[in-house]
């Protein structure tokens, strides 16, 4: 039996490798399970230091398996929901910064997904779309939170309530993508981001991260004493005393993640 998500670590990048290529990786059940699974093994693993999300086949994530919800819609949503949100409140957590690898195609669930990453590298080609409103459902994995505050509510509405297809060149306008790389790159650039990733201070992207996506809900006092207790706790780690030895001695510091 071919199992739903690949799951591998090597050189401090987990990487998750959705593996349904016949279905364009729509998710059903056994791979929201298995994707919890995976996370929460990561999540215990101080030795992770990046995540890397990609699919396998021509598509990243075509959205839901219909036939999840198909004989059952209650029942069906809410098996598949459960692990699925309770593996996005995980890898949003991470200090390890988060990576979506994405081509062919990134639609409803698997576009919410996406979206929930910290750094998105999509192949020139690929085409994205919410989805869910030419279903007659809402959103769900966190869309209605990360959207509007990457592309701001009066976008975000055109891009949910309208159901539309855009291209990777849309994507990258609005800004729901970093880069667009040819893709016969696009594994080699996305590995060299990760490997980037994975070498540099762990704990001060995650309270990086932390104050970014809390900024929006705090006044400027909050958000300054916020930073502060960031920076006074990062002040205590390893990785700030290399980073200032560096600094003075005019060399690259060696980052070790605590």
């Amino acid at each position: 039996m071919t199992h739903p998500l690949l799951f591998s670590r090597a050189d401090g990048i987990a990487t998750l490798q959705f593996n349904r290529p016949a279905q364009l990786n729509a998710l059903d059940v056994p791979t929201a399970q298995a994707l919890l699974a995976a996370v929460q093994e990561i999540a215990a693993d101080r030795n992770v230091r990046a995540v890397l999300l990609k699919g396998a086949g021509r598509a990243f994530v075509a959205g839901g398996d219909l036939a999840t919800l198909q004989a059952n819609p209650v029942q069906g949503a809410q098996d598949l929901l459960e692990p699925l949100n309770a593996a996005v409140t995980l890898l949003h957590g991470l200090d390890a910064p988060v990576i979506a690898q994405v081509h062919g195609a990134a639609a409803g669930a698997g576009l919410s997904l996406m979206l929930m990453c910290d750094f998105v590298l999509a192949a020139e080609g690929t085409k994205f779309n919410l989805a869910y409103i030419n279903l007659g459902t809402s959103c769900d994995v966190g869309a209605s939170w990360a959207l509007p505050r990457i592309v701001g509510v009066r976008q975000a509405l055109e891009i949910a309530l309208l159901g539309e297809a855009f291209t990777a060149d849309d994507a990258l306008r609005l800004g729901l993508v970093n880069r667009l790389v040819p893709s016969a790159e696009l594994d080699s650039t996305t590995a060299a981001l990760a490997q980037r990733l994975a070498s540099g201070p762990t704990l001060a992207y995650g309270a990086m991260k932390r104050l970014m996506r809390a900024s929006m809900d705090h006044t400027l006092p909050e958000q300054l004493a916020a930073e502060k207790d960031a920076f006074v706790h990062c002040a205590g780690t390893e990785d700030f005393r290399a980073g200032v030895e560096a600094f003075h001695q005019r060399q690259s510091p060696q980052f070790v993640g605590r």
